[in-house]
C-alpha cells in the first residue's frame, strides 16, 4: 500500500503463481498452509510435479483433485520421506527470514501464542530446497526479511528463495540479493521495507 492508498506490488495468488514458475519438472514437493498451498494450482502447462498428501484434502483442510500417476500413503511414510531426504523442495511461509537464511515460522515466542510448527522443523531439516512465500511486511507494516529473526526459529540457514508481494529474494553468503521485483515496484521501495541489507539486482558487466 503506498502513502496514496493505492496498492501495488501481488496478490496472494499471483505471488503463488511466481513461484510455480520455479519448480522444476519431475520435483517431488511439499506446499506449506497458507500462501503455499495455492502454488499447486499455477504449475505451467507440460510440467509434472509429484505432492505429498495423505488424504484427499491438503495440510490446509482443503480439497484436492487426483491426476492419473497420484498415490496415497500413511501419515508417517510422509515423514519418512522427509527424513530420508527424499523431498527435493518445499515451500513454507514465514513470520520472519533472516539474512543469513534463518527462518521463523511457527510461533511469535507471545505468552499467548498458539504454536503451529506442524511439520516444519523436519521439512526444513530434511528437504533438499526450501522457498519461502510471504507478504513481505505484516499488517502493521513491519519487515519480515530482517537482519537476525526475533521470533523463535523453525531452522537455521534454510531458506534458498523468498517470494513476497514485492519481490524475489535470494539468500546467499553476502545476504539478501534482490533477483526480481514486482511491477510497479521498484529498488528503493523494497529496500526501505527490508529490515537487512539488500543487494541490487546483479546486471552482467
Amino acid at each position: 500500500m503506498t502513502d496514496t492508498g493505492v496498492s501495488i506490488g501481488l496478490s496472494r495468488d499471483e505471488m503463488a503463481q511466481r513461484a510455480a514458475l520455479d519448480i522444476p519438472d519431475g520435483s517431488y514437493v511439499n506446499l506449506g498452509i497458507g500462501i503455499p498451498e495455492r502454488v499447486a494450482s499455477y504449475i505451467p502447462e507440460g510440467r509434472e510435479v509429484i505432492y505429498g498428501d495423505p488424504e484427499l484434502i491438503n495440510a490446509g483442510k482443503r480439497q484436492v483433485t487426483t491426476v492419473p500417476g497420484a498415490a496415497f500413503f500413511h501419515h508417517a511414510d510422509s515423514f519418512a520421506m522427509i527424513r530420508g531426504g527424499h523431498i527435493d523442495l518445499c515451500v513454507l511461509g514465514a513470520l520472519q527470514v533472516a539474512s543469513n537464511g534463518d527462518l521463523a515460522n511457527w510461533s511469535t515466542g507471545a505468552p499467548d501464542a498458539i504454536p503451529a510448527v506442524g511439520g516444519a522443523m523436519d521439512l526444513v531439516a530434511g528437504v533438499k530446497t526450501i522457498y519461502v512465500i510471504t507478504q513481505h511486511c505484516t499488517r502493521r507494516g513491519d519487515p519480515k526479511l530482517v537482519e537476525r529473526c526475533t521470533y523463535p526459529l523453525t531452522g537455521q540457514a534454510v531458506a534458498d528463495r523468498i517470494y513476497t508481494d514485492l519481490a524475489v529474494i535470494d539468500v546467499t553468503p553476502d545476504g539478501f540479493q534482490l533477483v526480481e521485483l514486482s511491477p510497479g515496484v521498484d529498488y528503493d521501495y523494497v529496500a526501505e521495507r527490508t529490515a537487512a541489507k539488500l543487494l541490487p539486482i546483479a546486471t552482467d558487466k
